[in-house]
């Protein structure tokens, strides 16, 4: 039976009986870890794997400063102020660390695979290229996407789409990025990277809007404002897509079987994701979309593409330990170091996922006949003689240059 000696040398003789037991608190550990008070043995994707068997999930005393000096104050506030702090706190002028995991796309999000031994930059591109088709864009729509990251969505979409295509983000570095992005594709003249907090959106309407992986940090006391902010902002008959971190239904919010996940969700929003409280499970995502107004149209649960992409941006990690402990130092890497193999197991073994949410106003007149031929995942169903299948010029076309590999990834 593996025991945690099996995988920790302890530097710091203080800490020496903690660890001569069978098991440690994960709260514990991870503390030790960062302030490099033990070493692991061996790779830490080993330890991680049999986490189970060699870490308790209690809540130390560490866990109950942070939630009462930093999560419940987030929670409680979630100001324009606070939020731009924090997000700029995490974001800005550290686009060297981001690139030294997410690679040269850029993309903080899940990407989706469509085979086993696809790279991170294909499963990037098509999740690009997923998104498009389940938008059903036409060239020359506005298109919205808001906490746009590094601007890579909203290039991606003016160059290969033809879309009038805007992003908001609050982080100065990632929008001077995306803006450069934008003209190296030359496409100045129908994209743009806005700085601004999502709540300074200037009042008019697009004809599609999304938002990946962004409405988490908007928070649970401002998730239903936001949903309605970006009714309003919608064509009557355009559509929502809304890609989103979801956690576990539990029975219990606090004990059971899954308390893993509440560990590793703390250690996230503590060190990761601040403020980003709004991860819940996501029947509570689509009871606030709905009561916003939205009619769903699909939900795709894309977990376990986020554990491959998650893998792969380990593995680039990895590669670049020593550019990141020359520039930030040890516990720069071993932050992130956790936060990238522990969430590859969390979001293989279910305990966090990430959906695709395609919705649109539920009212009358909306062209629901648009639906009809198409496939969940947004490409188009093909049926001999049916005359009454819609289909999207634009994304038609793109699909099929892409087929016939006519069509070269915007991204270098």
């Amino acid at each position: 039976m593996a025991k945690i000696s099996d995988y920790v040398k302890v530097k710091n003789s203080k800490l020496a009986k903690r660890y001569a037991k069978d098991k440690v608190e994960a709260g514990h550990w991870v503390e030790d870890y960062l302030n490099e008070d033990i070493d692991m043995v061996g790779d830490i994707r080993d330890f991680i794997a049999n986490i189970k068997e060699v870490c308790k999930f209690g809540f130390v005393g560490h866990h109950y400063k942070f939630f009462i000096t930093e999560f419940l104050p987030e929670i409680m506030s979630h100001s324009q102020k606070m939020d731009e702090a924090t997000i700029k706190s995490h974001y800005d002028d550290q686009n060297d660390i981001f690139r030294w995991f997410l690679g040269p796309r850029m993309v903080y999000t899940s990407g989706y695979y469509k085979t086993e031994d696809e790279t991170l930059e294909q499963a990037q591109d098509n999740k690009l290229d997923l998104v498009a088709q389940k938008m059903q864009l036409k060239k020359g729509e506005s298109l919205l996407d808001i906490g746009c990251g590094w601007g890579t969505l909203v290039a991606h979409m003016a160059k290969n789409y033809d879309m009038d295509a805007t992003g908001v983000t609050i982080a100065p570095a990632g929008a001077e990025w995306g803006n450069k992005l934008i003209k190296e594709n030359g496409t100045e003249d129908q994209a743009r990277i806005l700085l601004m907090d999502y709540r300074d959106i200037p009042k008019k309407k697009y004809d599609k809007i999304s938002c990946l992986e962004m409405a988490e940090h908007v928070g649970v006391k401002y998730f239903q404002t936001f949903m309605e902010q970006i009714y309003d902002m919608l064509e009557d008959d355009g559509i929502f897509y809304l890609q989103i971190a979801a956690l576990r239904e539990r029975k219990s919010l606090l004990w059971g079987p899954d308390q893993e996940t509440i560990v590793w969700g703390l250690f996230m929003n503590e060190y990761i994701f601040p403020g980003a409280d709004a991860s819940m499970p996501v029947s509570w995502d689509l009871r606030k979309i709905e009561k916003a107004g939205f009619e769903i149209q699909t939900v795709e649960n894309v977990g376990i593409h986020y554990h491959k992409t998650i893998a792969a941006w380990y593995e680039n990690w990895l590669s670049n330990k020593d550019l990141v402990i020359a520039k930030y130092g040890e516990k720069q890497f071993r932050m992130y170091q956790i936060f990238l193999a522990w969430s590859v197991r969390i979001a293989e073994i279910g305990g966090s996922s990430a959906y695709q949410i395609i919705c649109h106003k539920n009212i009358n007149k909306v062209p629901r006949k648009r639906y009809i031929g198409r496939l969940a995942l947004g490409a188009n169903a093909k049926f001999q003689n049916s005359s009454s299948v819609s289909s999207d010029e634009t994304t038609d076309r793109v699909m099929e240059e892409y087929k016939t590999k006519k069509i070269k990834t915007m991204v270098k």
